[in-house]
């Protein structure tokens, strides 16, 4: 093994029409702050670590250079020296294009020149204005060429389904769901590392940039999207221990809430990477002798070969999302001895 410490990367910022002004005063970013900020792409392959023996390189180099001791053994059977996951912070101002995603399937035979994977996400919500929803699948079974008629007479709205969210709520989105987060709703994201998007329909919407309405990618769109009522929706957590919440799980990722009101210790399984992302309160990191503090909106990556780790939270309160790679089985098996029926873990865990 060798001694890679907790991974900071520098933030990258998104500024997309439908972006707000919550998530950067949310983040306490420095002025002058974004007008418009959508998205805040806190772990990602290409961006650059800030600070620590590794500082100015991305994780993509460290990825590359210690394999299996960053990213994990499961990690690296499926995707080889590849950071294979992309956690980012959302904020709907307004409503975003009714859109949807491949699997890795297509995305690595059709798109494989972009070296993305398919994108299966999954929402935790943080904040969501009142009566707040988001479109999620179609509210009754439909065909390709009748949903495809319907984008190009722009009625389409009228087959998709809502699904309310309030803060807490947690949403998977596998790939091929139609989708949209609509406005009032700052959220964290979990997904694939991936930015392969096709836009279905987009309201009529502008381009600030070029006046233009933007792009649509229909005919990729129809190729890869469920045309029926999505099956997921809104997760309802596991507690798996006090104080700590299985979200959900799927082959891709698991999420878990850690609610903290003392310190929290826990090894990294050589089978997965972490990343930690703090979204109530401050904490300080700790590992081998040396600390991080993380104050609320950061993120952390925690090598597979890490080690033990601890988390204290500040004031003695602090909520932290937390992400890996699972091992389906072993995850399901420890719901099981948790208390949980079969059934329920099978709502949450997801093969």
């Amino acid at each position: 093994m060798v001694a890679l410490p907790p991974i900071i990367t520098e933030r990258r910022l998104v500024q997309p029409i439908w972006g707000g002004s919550r998530l950067a005063a949310w983040l306490a970013l420095p002025e002058p702050r974004p007008a418009r900020l959508g998205e805040t792409w806190q772990v990602y392959d290409a961006n650059v670590v800030v600070g620590g023996p590794a500082a100015g390189r991305t994780l993509a180099d460290l990825a590359r250079e210690f394999g299996a001791d960053l990213v994990g053994s499961r990690s690296a059977i499926r995707y080889g020296a590849d950071f294979p996951l992309l956690a980012k912070f959302i904020d709907a101002a307004d409503r975003l294009s009714i859109q949807v995603h491949p699997d890795d399937a297509y995305a690595h035979s059709r798109e494989a020149h972009t070296g993305f994977h398919g994108k299966t996400e999954a929402w935790y919500i943080l904040d969501a204005a009142p009566g707040a929803s988001v479109t999620y699948g179609l509210n009754r079974p439909s065909s390709r060429e009748e949903f495809a008629a319907a984008v190009r007479a722009g009625t389409v709205e009228q087959l998709m389904a809502s699904l309310p969210v309030a803060p807490g709520d947690v949403v998977y989105v596998p790939a091929g769901t139609l989708h949209a987060i609509n406005a009032g709703i700052v959220l964290f994201e979990i997904q694939q590392k991936s930015d392969l998007t096709y836009r279905v329909y987009d309201y009529g919407r502008l381009d600030a940039a070029t006046g233009k309405p933007r792009e649509l990618h229909l005919e990729r769109a129809l190729e890869v999207s469920s045309f029926g009522p999505a099956p997921s929706g809104k997760v309802a957590p596991l507690a798996l221990a006090p104080g700590r919440d299985l979200l959900v799980a799927c082959p891709y990722f698991a999420l878990e809430r850690l609610t903290l009101s003392a310190s929290y210790g826990a090894t990294t399984d050589p089978g997965s990477f972490e990343i930690l992302t703090v979204i109530g309160g401050d904490a300080e990191l700790a590992w081998s002798g040396d600390s991080l503090p993380l104050r609320r909106g950061d993120s952390v990556v925690l090598p597979a070969a890490l080690g033990a780790w601890s988390l204290t939270p500040a004031d003695d309160r602090a909520t932290v999302l937390r992400v890996y790679v699972p091992d389906l089985a072993t995850l399901a098996a420890e719901a099981g001895r948790a208390g949980h029926l079969p059934e329920r873990v099978a709502e949450v865990v997801r093969p």
